[in-house]
C-alpha cells in the first residue's frame, strides 16, 4: 500500500489497484471484508488512496456501476498527470483505487445439497461433483446456460460478428500492449569502459577501496549515461549507502514522494535509485521493470536476500517457459549484487 508514495506523476505511469472483496478465502472470511465501511473506507484513506466503492448483487446494475466507477478513476488518473506534466504540481497525490464487493462464487450454484454455495466459503472450491453425484450434472447445465452462450457463438462456435467488431485493435489490446511484452521495447544500457575502473592490485590481500566503492562509480556513469533513455534504476532495501555505492548520488536521488525535511539527504521526487524496507518489494518492482523492458539491479545483504527466494524461482519458471513462445521477446538479466 506505500508503493505509490514513490510514484513521480510527471514521468511515471500510473496503478489503478483493484480490491476485490468478496468475503472469503479458502475456508475462512478475510478480515477487510468484515469490518465496517466506514472503518475500510477510513484505512484505506489513511494509506493515501481516494477509494471507490462498487458493491452489489445485480450483475446488470454492477456493470454500470463499474464502468462509471472506471471512467471516474480514469479521469482523476489523468488529472493528476496533468497536473503534474503541465501545470508542474508536485503535490503528492491522492491516487484512485477501486474496491469492488461481491458475493463469492457470483452467478453460480446458489444452493447444492441444501448448503448455500454463493456468497459463502464453499464456492471457492468445486462446488459440484456430476460425476460421484449424477444429480449435480443438471445443475451445471443450468450454469453454463444461465450465461446464454447462444447469444454470444454462433452455431459452429464461433463468436458473433457484432461482438467481435467490439474487441480493441492493435496495441489497445491487452496482449499486444507492448509494455506486456516488454522485450519489443528494450534497448541496449550506454555503458562505459569497465576497464577505466580498474584498480592495481598489487599482491593478494592487499589494502584497497574495497570493491563495490569501485563497482559505484561504474554504476554512476550508467546511470548518467541512460538518463535520457530512463532505463536504468538501482533498487534495494535501505542499502545503497552501505554497500559502498554511494558514487550513484553524485547524479541522482532516490526516488520519494512523501514528505521530506531539511537533514534529509539524496530524496527527490524523481531518481533512479529506489529503496523501501521490504526486499519483497524491491523485488516485485525489479522484475516489473524488467517485464516492461528496462535494466536494473537489486543491491541487498546477502544474509537476507533468501526471502525473496520463491518470487525469484517464480521468475526463473516464467524466463524457462517463455522461452519457448516465439512471439514473446527475450528480456534484459535480473541482477543482485549481494554484499
Amino acid at each position: 500500500m506505500a508503493f505509490y508514495k514513490f510514484l513521480d506523476a510527471a514521468t511515471d505511469g500510473a496503478v489503478l489497484p483493484i480490491l476485490h472483496l468478496n468475503g472469503y478465502k479458502i475456508s475462512n472470511p478475510t478480515i477487510l471484508a468484515r469490518i465496517e465501511h466506514e472503518e475500510l473506507e477510513q484505512l484505506l484513506r489513511g494509506y493515501g488512496w481516494m477509494p471507490i466503492f462498487v458493491e452489489g448483487y445485480d450483475p446488470t446494475l454492477m456493470h454500470e456501476v463499474m464502468a462509471t466507477a472506471l471512467d471516474t478513476a480514469v479521469e482523476q488518473i489523468k488529472k493528476i498527470q496533468h497536473d503534474a506534466r503541465a501545470l508542474g504540481d508536485i503535490t503528492r497525490p491522492r491516487w484512485p483505487m477501486i474496491v469492488l464487493k461481491s458475493p463469492k462464487g457470483w452467478t453460480g450454484p446458489k444452493v447444492v445439497d441444501g448448503l448455500q454455495i454463493e456468497g459463502a466459503f464453499r464456492a471457492h472450491q468445486v462446488p459440484l461433483h456430476p460425476h460421484k453425484h449424477p444429480e449435480h450434472l443438471k445443475l451445471l447445465e443450468d450454469w453454463m446456460k444461465s450465461y446464454r452462450p447462444e447469444e454470444l457463438f454462433d452455431k459452429q462456435g464461433r463468436l458473433k460478428t457484432e461482438l467481435a467488431e467490439l474487441v480493441p485493435l492493435g496495441c489497445r489490446r491487452m496482449g499486444a500492449n507492448p509494455h506486456a511484452n516488454g522485450g519489443i521495447l528494450l534497448r541496449d544500457l550506454r555503458m562505459p569502459d569497465f576497464r577505466d575502473y580498474a584498480v592495481s592490485v598489487p599482491e593478494p590481500g592487499a589494502p584497497g577501496i574495497g570493491d563495490t566503492h569501485v563497482l559505484g562509480p561504474f554504476l554512476r556513469d550508467i546511470a548518467k549515461l541512460n538518463d535520457e533513455q530512463r532505463n536504468f534504476r538501482v533498487f534495494g532495501p535501505d542499502e545503497t549507502l552501505s554497500n559502498g555505492l554511494e558514487a550513484l548520488f553524485d547524479v541522482t536521488e532516490r526516488q520519494w514522494d512523501a514528505a521530506t525535511l531539511p537533514n534529509d539527504e539524496c530524496l527527490a521526487p524523481s531518481g533512479r535509485v529506489m529503496e523501501m524496507l521490504s526486499e519483497h518489494q524491491c523485488e516485485g518492482w525489479l522484475e516489473g521493470y524488467l517485464l516492461t523492458g528496462r535494466h536494473g539491479l537489486f543491491n541487498c545483504y546477502e544474509a537476507f536476500i533468501h526471502i525473496i527466494d520463491s518470487m525469484f524461482n517464480q521468475h526463473a519458471k516464467w524466463l524457462k517457459v517463455t522461452a519457448h513462445i516465439p512471439w514473446r521477446r527475450k528480456i534484459a538479466s535480473l541482477n543482485y549484487l549481494l554484499a
